[in-house]
């Protein structure tokens, strides 16, 4: 019985709720009990700056008689947020061993939207993954980049792809017939830790196209008439999207992966990042 508590979850699209869903799936089809904490279980207001995350009102009694409840072997913590932190305290207060995970370059993250020093956030970080047993991480960079902050005991949590989905044959998406090329395809969040400024403020010929959805939308769109916004986009008509690209372009500095680079490799475009 493996127990998840996250806030990061649905309905919001982003690789963190990404990964959750397909390694739950992937546990499940192996036979283990999956159960998860997220915010929907609980009354919560939307994050500020940042509507579709939903910040949750729950302490450690509240999410503890959740935990005692389901009894589990194991217990993951995936996020920093209120949920994350309720479990942290039950954890250390009932000498329960759990794993974290580091999905967001958190300092940056923080930084790009409030005027606050990213070292005083690393402050946050390593309080808060410290007593982990073992820090998930994607890359063998980020495990280097924690050890520099003390924290060493990571543990490599790499990421896949669908092949079946995202591959080479695919047709490019209607949308991009009379577009001049070369077309130059951004795929995530729509938000200021993205960076898609910098992408789409850069002078290159033919055509900037972002797909997704986010608080800068409006922003952007309005800034940028050029360029051409999408929206959501998903299953094979994503993989149209990126097999339709001449290249697939990720500026943004918060990532510590970003799913979306191997997906645009598996439909055979080069990505610029």
């Amino acid at each position: 019985r493996i127990l998840i508590v996250t806030d990061a979850w649905t309905p919001q699209v982003n690789g963190v709720v990404r990964t959750l869903q397909a390694t739950i799936a992937e546990l499940r089809t192996a036979g283990h009990e999956v159960e998860v904490i997220s915010p929907d279980l609980f009354r919560s207001i939307p994050c500020p700056t940042y509507g579709e995350i939903r910040l949750a009102f729950a302490g450690r009694r509240a999410v503890g008689r959740r935990i005692r409840a389901f009894a589990p072997h194991a217990i993951h913590i995936s996020t920093e947020g209120p949920l994350g932190l309720a479990a942290r305290r039950w954890c250390l207060a009932n000498d329960f061993p759990f794993t974290t995970a580091y999905h967001t370059r958190f300092p940056e993250y923080v930084a790009a939207r409030l005027p606050v020093p990213a070292a005083l956030v690393w402050r946050f970080i390593r309080w808060f993954h410290r007593p982990a047993r073992h820090i998930m991480v994607a890359t063998r960079s980020l495990a280097l980049e924690l050890a520099g902050q003390g924290l060493g005991q990571t543990m490599m949590w790499e990421r896949g792809v669908d092949h079946g989905l995202f591959r080479t044959d695919r047709s490019p998406h209607p949308a991009f017939v009379d577009m001049p090329r070369p077309i130059q395809l951004y795929v995530g969040r729509v938000a200021v830790e993205k960076n898609i400024e910098a992408f789409l403020g850069t002078g290159q010929p033919g055509t900037k196209v972002i797909v997704g959805d986010g608080p800068a939308l409006a922003d952007l769109r309005a800034r940028y008439p050029e360029a051409s916004f999408l929206g959501k986009m998903g299953g094979e008509e994503l993989a149209s999207a990126y097999a339709g690209a001449d290249v697939f372009v990720f500026p943004s500095r918060t990532d510590t992966f970003g799913l979306v680079v191997i997906e645009a490799l598996s439909c055979g475009t080069p990505v610029a990042a």
